[in-house]
């Protein structure tokens, strides 16, 4: 469940996961040499006791930011492109083929780059880890064109898509987070 809430005298989305998933996203096209800076604000209310960004079964976050890029699939090797066709034929149309999760995780260190537990069409940024910092607003500033460097070792392309969500529905625990302030700006 989402919804926009005043917050400390700021308008922003609320997100509640019990078991489930809750996400909101935003089609854009943005160039990432141009604006390469994301910045945004988040809070969450607590970690997950089960979560860990390395398994499918752990694969939660209270609070994460989707930055999605334009790829080529003719780029793909043969079993990617079979698996993009086969997620097009059950879905009728493709995922992006490149994404980067800036993520709030249970136990992860601060830093860590790695692929999604699912795809390695996706890569996941820790931000944040653990509870010390919970229920606290944090302002974060993240150059996507280095991340996007560091994770995919190419250069990206057109910026396509921005997306937030909480979920539990793999841990099956619950989480608040709220989200405000997102922009992408020049250096």
């Amino acid at each position: 469940q989402r919804r926009a809430v005043k917050e400390e005298g700021h308008v922003v989305v609320r997100a509640d996961a019990e078991s489930s998933a809750s996400g909101l996203i935003k089609k854009v096209r943005v160039d990432p040499r141009e604006y390469p800076i994301l910045t945004w604000r988040w809070k969450v209310s607590n970690t997950y006791a089960k979560g860990d960004v390395r398994r499918k079964d752990g694969d939660d976050y209270p609070a994460r930011i989707y930055v999605a890029f334009d790829y080529d699939p003719e780029r793909l090797g043969f079993v990617d492109r079979v698996k993009l066709a086969a997620v097009k034929l059950l879905y009728g149309e493709a995922p992006p083929l490149r994404v980067i999760n800036y993520i709030w995780e249970s136990k992860a260190p601060k830093g860590t780059i790695t692929s999604s537990a699912y795809t390695d069409w996706v890569k996941m940024i820790v931000v944040e880890s653990g509870d010390e910092l919970a229920n606290r607003w944090l302002d974060e500033r993240r150059n996507v064109l280095d991340d996007y460097r560091k994770a995919f070792g190419e250069e990206p392309s057109t910026i396509t898509g921005i997306a937030i969500m909480t979920d539990a529905d793999n841990t099956g625990e619950s989480a608040t987070a709220w989200y405000g302030d997102i922009a992408f700006t020049e250096r």
